[in-house]
């Protein structure tokens, strides 16, 4: 199976800003996601696309794109930005976060998502098939869904969490099945890749979550619940694969070199 580099270091050259990969911008300043989901750009799952690429695949101005990026990160953060620096926090601290705050929330719309889709499927669905199809898309997604929380929850948040004692003990961390960090990783991203292109298609088959005109209220709840959703998943793996993972990744680098150099 193949997987896609791992990167190491987060690092952006602002006078070359194009040459910087999509998610590792979006790292250094949240603001620029903004841009990035006017152009359709994906910065979570495909997070590693240098700029330059993401243009080209896309055909977007790489001029004019770049002159928007520039605006949008040379300009100071407002208070009304809501702009959080998580690439600050520790990684104890990051991955609790996500946990909490995101696995809580994709548990909780779950049931909510599916009760109004199961709704506007036995009301609209002879007119309108394609809800059966994002239906059984979502259904998929909250089965690899739930099983990907778990195995964050259970396997590698628990050993970024030993890493950070280590560290901060100055010990090596305790011995897992894995053997790396990079293994659960790849893991991660692979199971991230394929949840993005589950809520592509879904965005596909909606129209953008564009309401027909025979939508009713329950409809229209449905997709910007379904929207929201989308919306706070590409948060969500925007934070593990563009900085909790690569930090994670860099931490074990240091604490091995730390260990070989202790037994030289």
């Amino acid at each position: 199976m193949h997987f896609k580099k791992l990167n190491r270091q987060i690092i952006i050259n602002m006078e070359n800003i194009k040459d910087s990969n999509v998610g590792a911008i979006v790292a250094q300043d949240y603001r620029a996601a903004a841009v990035f989901k006017k152009y359709g750009i994906d910065f979570c799952c495909n997070g590693n696309t240098p700029l330059r690429d993401a243009c080209i695949e896309h055909k977007i101005d790489i001029t004019q794109l770049e002159g928007e990026l520039q605006d949008v990160l040379s300009t100071p953060a407002q208070k009304t930005d809501n702009v959080t620096d998580y690439k600050a926090w520790p990684l104890d601290l990051l991955a609790d976060y996500i946990e909490k705050k995101h696995h809580r929330y994709v548990n909780e719309q779950i049931p909510v998502i599916q009760g109004y889709l199961e709704k506007i499927c036995s009301v609209h669905g002879s007119r309108h098939p394609e809800l059966h199809q994002i239906k059984e898309l979502f259904n998929e997604s909250v089965g690899e869904l739930t099983m990907h929380m778990k195995k964050e929850e259970l396997m590698l948040f628990p050993f970024v969490r030993k890493m950070m004692q280590a560290g901060s003990a100055g010990s090596k961390p305790l011995t897992i099945p894995f053997g790396t960090v990079q293994s659960p990783i790849r893991m991660m991203m692979h199971e991230h890749d394929a949840e993005g292109e589950r809520f592509r298609k879904m965005r596909r088959l909606s129209g953008n979550y564009s309401l027909p005109h025979d939508a009713c209220n329950t409809y229209s709840v449905a997709y910007a619940l379904l929207d929201a959703f989308e919306s706070d998943l590409h948060l969500h793996i925007h934070l593990e694969n563009n900085i909790l993972f690569p930090g994670a990744i860099a931490l074990e680098d240091k604490l091995t070199g730390q260990l070989n150099s202790n037994t030289q």
